[in-house]
This record gives C-alpha cells, sequence and structure tokens, in this order.
C-alpha cells in the first residue's frame, strides 16, 4: 500500500528543543546509570568532568561546566573529548550540567587571524567583530573594558586590538553564546572525606573486661589511646544491645548454650529491650554517650554495626507480629541459608503479601538510625544488607542524610559483584570486597584495576578489611608474622579506606579445622587480650596509617598504578597525586615463606623524564634520603626482616 503523503502545511514545525539543541554533548563522566544514581564525590576534592562535545561544520566551540558553586569552563583534550575540574561543597545533594555553544567572537577571531596572515583584506570582518561586540553584555570591570574595545574597534588600530591576547581572554569569559546548548542535571552525592578515606578498627566491647569479667564501655574508653596509638580513626563495634536467651549459642557455634555463655550479639534482643538499648552489662545509654564524646575528643569516630536480626525473644515479636515471617504451621522462620540455620536469629518481614511495603516497620528501622544518630553515631556498619530489598535502602538511606548528610553507611555485603555494586549506587557509601581473598599478583593487580577504572570507580568505594569476626583468610593460616606485615600493608595502601578487627594485631590465625573461620571465636565467648603480648605488628600498622596521613597521594585510592618487578611474588605500585605531585611507591613481598632479590623499573617517564635520569627518594621507613639514578633497580625483601618498601619520589624541579 503506498504512503500517504502530507502536504506541506499537514507537517508539524521541528519541536523548538530538538531545533535548539544544535551541539551534541555526549558521554558525560561522572554519570551513574545515566544520571539514573548519584555519583560518589567528595567535598572539597577535585574531580574532574568530562563530556564529548560536538557539532556541524568547523565553527570554535566553548563549553562549561555548571555546579551549585558557579561555572568552570571545559579545555578541548583529544578527539571532541573535553575536561575540566571542579570541587563540590558538601556533604550533601549537588548536580552539574554541561553548557556548549558556538563561539561567535572565538570563530571570527581564529577565522580573521588566518586571513591576515595570508595577507588578505579583512574590511567585512571589521564590521562584523564591531556587529559582535554590539550584541555583547557585561557587568563590572568586564563592562568598562568592552566599552574601551568597542571604541578602539572604530579607530585606526582596531584590527590589532580585537586580535590581541587581551581581548581574547575577555571575550572568552563575555563573548555571545550561539546555540547553547544544555545537559541535563546530572546527580552527584557529597560526602566529607571519612566516607572515602578512613581507616577502622574493630573491637568487642565485652571482651575488655579484665580477670573473666564482662566488659563495658568504661572499659572501652581505657582503650582508645590504644586504638589511636595504632592510628586509627574510626572504632567499630559489633551490636551493643541485649542478647537473647531462647536458642542462644554457645562457644564455637554450638547449639547448646552453658549457664555463662554470653552468646552471640547478632541475636539482639530480650526483656531488656531491642536496638534501641544497650546491653546492660555494657553500660547505659549515658555511659555510651560518654564514650562516644570521649572517642570524640581523641579524634575516633565510633561506627555501630546495625544487623537487622532479632532474637526469638526481641520485644517486638509480640508487640508487632506481622513484622516478622512466620511458616504455615504457626511457628516463626528462623534465618536460614540451608541448610545452615540460626535458630538464636529470626527473619523480618520487608512485604506484606499483596507486594507493599511494610512501612511501619520501615519507619520503626528508620527510627533505630535515627535514634543513634542522636546519640553522637553517624556512621554504621550494615549487617548483611545484600539480604534486605534494594527500594528498603534507598528510601532509608536517603531519609537518613535527610537529617544527617554525613552520614556513613558500609555495606557488609560478600556477594555477587553486581549485588554489591547495587548497594553502592543507592547510597552506600563504601563496601566490604574481594580483597581479603585476593592474595597472588594477579588477583591483585586485575582486581584494583578493576575497582580504580572501571565504571564502578564513580560509585562504589571498598573498605580493604583484613579480616573479620567471620571471615579468617586461609593465607594467613600458615604465614606467620609476614603474612600479617604483608596484608596489612597491601590493604591500607591499595584503599582509601581499611580495616581490621582485633587479633590481628597480634597474628591470630588459629581457625576451626577446614573452616574459613576462627577456633573460640569471639562471636560466641569473651577473648580478652594482652595489648602487649609478643610478636604483634603494632609498629607497622602505624607507620602505614601515618604514611597515610603524611602522603597527599594516599587519600584517593583510584590514582593508583602498577609497576614493572620482575617477579611474580612482588606487588610494585605507586600512588600518584596529580595535584601537589605527591608521588608513593610500594615494593611489597606476598610469599611469607621465602625472600625475594628482583629487578625493578623506576617510571621516570611519569615525570616526563629520560630512562637516564635521576631523582631524589625518602625511604619512608627509615627517614634517610638519597638520590635514585636511571630507570633500572634491584631490591631485595626478606619477610623475616621486612617484606616491604615505601619510597617517596621527588622528581626534578618539584617541592620536596
Amino acid at each position: 500500500m503506498p504512503a500517504t503523503r502530507r502536504t506541506k502545511s499537514e507537517r508539524p514545525d521541528p519541536p523548538r528543543a530538538l531545533a535548539a539543541a544544535r551541539l551534541a554533548i555526549e558521554a558525560i563522566e561522572p554519570a551513574v546509570d545515566g544520571g539514573r544514581f548519584a555519583a560518589k564525590v567528595v567535598a572539597g576534592w577535585p574531580v574532574e568532568i568530562a563530556a564529548d562535545l560536538y557539532s556541524d561544520g568547523h565553527e570554535v566551540l566553548g563549553a562549561a561546566v555548571v555546579t551549585p558553586s558557579g561555572e568552570t569552563r571545559l579545555a578541548h583534550d583529544v578527539n571532541d573529548r573535553w575536561t575540566a575540574q571542579v570541587a563540590f561543597d558538601g556533604p550533601g545533594p549537588a548536580t552539574y550540567r554541561i553548557d556548549a555553544w558556538r563561539d561567535v567572537f572565538g570563530t571570527w577571531a581564529r577565522d580573521t587571524g588566518k586571513k591576515v596572515a595570508a595577507g588578505q583584506s579583512v574590511e567585512v570582518e571589521m564590521i562584523e567583530a564591531r556587529d559582535i561586540l554590539k550584541a555583547t553584555r557585561a557587568k563590572g570591570a568586564d563592562a568598562t573594558v568592552l566599552k574601551a574595545l568597542r571604541k578602539a574597534a572604530e579607530g585606526p588600530g582596531a584590527q590589532d586590538a580585537l586580535l590581541s591576547d587581551e581581548t581574547a581572554a575577555l571575550m572568552h569569559r563575555i563573548g555571545p553564546r550561539a546555540n547553547l546548548t544544555k545537559s541535563p542535571d546530572m546527580p552527584v552525592w557529597v560526602d566529607r572525606e571519612a566516607e572515602a578515606f578512613a581507616a577502622w578498627y574493630e573491637l568487642f566491647p565485652r571482651s575488655l573486661g579484665q580477670d573473666g569479667r564482662h566488659g563495658t564501655f568504661r572499659d572501652v574508653e581505657d582503650h582508645l589511646d590504644y586504638v589511636t596509638a595504632m592510628g586509627f580513626d574510626t572504632l567499630y563495634f559489633p551490636p551493643i544491645h541485649p542478647v537473647g536467651t531462647r536458642n542462644r549459642k554457645g562457644r564455637n557455634n554450638t547449639l547448646t548454650a552453658g549457664p555463662d555463655d554470653v552468646g552471640s550479639p547478632y541475636a539482639i534482643g530480650s526483656e531488656e529491650g531491642g536496638h534501641m538499648a544497650t546491653h546492660p552489662e555494657l553500660g547505659t545509654l549515658h555511659d555510651f554517650d560518654r564514650l562516644v564524646k570521649a572517642a570524640g575528643r581523641k579524634g575516633l569516630e565510633i561506627a555501630l554495626d546495625i544487623a537487622l536480626n532479632a532474637s526469638p525473644d526481641h520485644p517486638w515479636i509480640e508487640a508487632h507480629p506481622d513484622w516478622f515471617e512466620w511458616r504455615p504451621d504457626g511457628t516463626i522462620k528462623y534465618a536460614e541459608n540451608p541448610p545452615k540455620r540460626y535458630e538464636d536469629i529470626v527473619n523480618f518481614r520487608y512485604y506484606m503479601d499483596d507486594g507493599a511495603p511494610n512501612l511501619p516497620f520501615w519507619q520503626a528501622v528508620l527510627d533505630i538510625f535515627l535514634f543513634w544518630a542522636g546519640h553522637g553515631v553517624t556512621v554504621f556498619r550494615v549487617d548483611n544488607p545484600h539480604t534486605k530489598p534494594f527500594p528498603f535502602w534507598e528510601w532509608l538511606i536517603a531519609e537518613v542524610r535527610g537529617d544527617h548528610p554525613g552520614a556513613i553507611f558500609l555495606a557488609e555485603a560478600f556477594t555477587r559483584p553486581k549485588v554489591m555494586k547495587r548497594l553502592a549506587k543507592i547510597g552506600y557509601n563504601q563496601s566490604y570486597s574481594y580483597f581479603t581473598w585476593r592474595n597472588d599478583k594477579a588477583e591483585l593487580t586485575n582486581y584494583l584495576t578493576e575497582l580504580t577504572t572501571e565504571e564502578c570507580r564513580d560509585y562504589m568505594r571498598v573498605n580493604f578489611f583484613v579480616n573479620t569476626p567471620d571471615i579468617n583468610p586461609v593465607f594467613l593460616h600458615t604465614s606467620g608474622r609476614p603474612g600479617f606485615r604483608t596484608r596489612a600493608i597491601l590493604a591500607a595502601s591499595l584503599s582509601g579506606a581499611w580495616g581490621l578487627y582485633s587479633g590481628f594485631e597480634f597474628c591470630e590465625a588459629a581457625p576451626m579445622p577446614g573452616k574459613e573461620e576462627y577456633l573460640d571465636s569471639e562471636k560466641y565467648e569473651l577473648r580478652p587480650r594482652d595489648p602487649e603480648a609478643p610478636g604483634h605488628i603494632k609498629d607497622d600498622i602505624a607507620l602505614i596509617n601515618r604514611i597515610r596521613r603524611e602522603q597527599p597521594a594516599m587519600r584517593d585510592f583510584r590514582n593508583i598504578r602498577f609497576l614493572t618487578a620482575h617477579d611474580d611474588r612482588v606487588l610494585y605500585y605507586g600512588r600518584f597525586d596529580p595535584h601537589t605531585g605527591n608521588t608513593v611507591l610500594f615494593h611489597v613481598l606476598l610469599d611469607p615463606h621465602a625472600g625475594a632479590e628482583f629487578a625493578w623499573e623506576l617510571p621516570l617517564w611519569e615525570w616526563g623524564l629520560p630512562d637516564e635520569a635521576s631523582v631524589e627518594v625518602q625511604d619512608l621507613i627509615h627517614g634517610n634520603s638519597f638520590t635514585w639514578h636511571g630507570k633500572n633497580h634491584v631490591l631485595n625483601l626478606d619477610p623475616q626482616n621486612r617484606p616491604y618498601a615505601i619510597w617517596k619520589i621527588t622528581p626534578p624541579g618539584a617541592a620536596r
């Protein structure tokens, strides 16, 4: 059937928005799922904004990124890619957009300059320039300069005045913007620095008592100097709430508890209260408030574990039975990961049978977070968030941030990669990672390359915990002290945020036979420790935390580059800060059992230097300084002496 042709009067005019968008603005970065989610930035840190910008024809283009703080001009990079460095104030939500236009005066100046150089007449071009100046508007000092320029454009020196560098700079700022095209607003979430750069230390407050006594918040106060001496800035507690007695677990996760067994702190709730109560043996809320203030005076933030678990004794079960999952036989549903069953924990109910959100329960969980924020805690490690609905977390995190924009959420989600990334997209500031199971050179290089160069770099921040109460890495079972030193240095130097669970500094690694779990796990019993026990690695931890604080390159983990060391047992990499020029190089021996003498290459090309150049070096472990000559070098690392080396590089002409 032949098509029906429309008459001229029947054809619609082009949509005004389409006709106006003459320039193409594409491939904007950072942008998460096309702007569905906010990219993450840090208040005050430079952020690179980039986009592909082009148009028909050969006109000169101009472009700017517009943020709440104002406008920053983009510069052409290569192949129609334009970039700019901006910074955001925060914390809180923000947006940016890209504006692009045809630069009327810039096009005139480029083409007229070519004609002048070729000896051609530019009489008509001078008329064009005067017309452009008449159409230009300015304020303040620029208005005064523009007025003088208009007058000069009428005089005998018009050509020189119009083609001067000063005029180019003025018109770059205020010149007409033809075919102005604007991108959609792109959302960003502006974090405070602690959300991207932090050192976490985890301990069980109940284990700090002496002579077998249950620890208290006052005991934690006495332990604060121990934590800060190692350079940590975040002190994290597993749940501090009353522990249920029904089906309480005994030592080593046995199903029968003795009369003195303390149970798992994740079995939350008893007649003494639930998620907004403290365990009576730890102390009162007043004692907790005192601890938070004492920690703050020492530069420590307190982080709490929010575990959405309930023991069978939780007060909500009787008060709100519709907040829980029930089996067809009328019994409450225990938490399961078949064939495992967790008889001391029951499941919450997030959705009703008709698919509607269980909103009273959602609101009750929000109240938990806001309650603890009211007691000075805005750092939360969330247990198993991947087993709860994404819409629930997206709503809850946004609500908490509405009152507390600087709140930090760490996702304890050792699960599938895309699930971990989705949690980051919907608001989690940090995430546990696969670092715990990445041990050899290829594994570490590939994983860090993914985290720092692929699309997740704009929204997913990893926290490299070296161990957890649940995970006793197999690598550490037989590595001895050298392996613990290696893993601490790797975690702290490869990521912006890192952490350890107490006991790591004493090289504790006795496993449950055949399992990646601790023998005599602190999850089920008190584990007091001697803070001066021999064989510790506290000095290594304090050293790397000091280097992290002092060297600007250590803040943004995305600046890492892997370098050439001719031994697969040695991971060699650099942290390069493009804004200060600060550079720190690391050699880390991955083999805890045998030493290595290896050749490696000094990356002189990174500073635009030839292979025979020299650079000044400071050994950040011992403090001495010297000069390295040329590209090729040899180093020896001994796991029993020190399985790592750390160097600060000062290339010629750089500030020391």
